[in-house]
């Protein structure tokens, strides 16, 4: 999979992704991950991307064409998914990681500033918030979203069966609580029926200590 980002801070993405998962993904080659400096697509020589809004308001915008010329470049003929980081788009969910890790190519576009011109959502697929709150930028949900996909994809995780039994695998379903040694601590003890060794039991336990969300 190819992975485009769109930021007017590129290199905050080398610290996060230079350890972990997607290092290893990166080192495996089964992602390539190219982050752009969205300034190369400036509208003026001093390298601004945002102006002032029509009929005033707090705050800067990023221009419509500055966006629409980055993904003319960076799309070329490829089959792509655009995704636009805004804190009015729709939550980002498991399902949607799971749908998304089929692509072949996502690029995310990292807003800043008090957000784009409107007309940017016509050139998107995608309008994605990771959750009901405010970030100054939206390099770091797309940190978390590029870390939910690319963990799904063949490969990237040490078993090929981690991925499948846990937290939203499906239907907005928690995981089942789980235990390690030592059996008692702190006077909290591990369930009898894991300890039991019956592989029946302890499956239906765990069914029916799965939570919707």
């Amino acid at each position: 999979m190819k992975i485009d980002v769109i930021s007017l801070f590129p290199k905050m993405f080398e610290s996060p992704f230079a350890e972990g998962m997607i290092k290893r993904a990166l080192d495996k080659k089964i992602i390539e991950l190219e982050c752009h400096d969205m300034r190369k697509w400036a509208w003026n020589s001093y390298g601004a991307v945002d102006d002032r809004p029509y009929g005033g308001g707090v705050g800067m915008l990023i221009r419509v064409d500055v966006i629409d010329q980055a993904l003319k470049e960076i799309k070329k003929n490829k089959n792509s998914k655009v995704i636009l980081t805004s804190a009015k788009g729709k939550k980002f969910t498991q399902q949607m990681a799971r749908e998304w890790s089929k692509e072949d190519n996502l690029i995310f576009i990292c807003g800043r500033y008090e957000g784009f011109d409107e007309r940017v959502v016509d050139l998107v697929d995608e309008e994605v918030s990771i959750g009901e709150y405010v970030l100054t930028g939206g390099e770091l949900p797309t940190m978390v979203m590029i870390d939910s996909v690319t963990r799904l994809l063949d490969g990237v995780l040490g078993k090929d069966e981690s991925n499948k039994d846990e937290s939203f695998s499906e239907n907005s379903v928690l995981e089942y609580p789980q235990y390690t040694r030592p059996a008692e601590y702190l006077g909290k003890n591990v369930p009898e029926i894991l300890l039991s060794g019956d592989p029946k039991k302890i499956k239906q336990w765990q069914e029916a200590k799965k939570e919707l969300k």
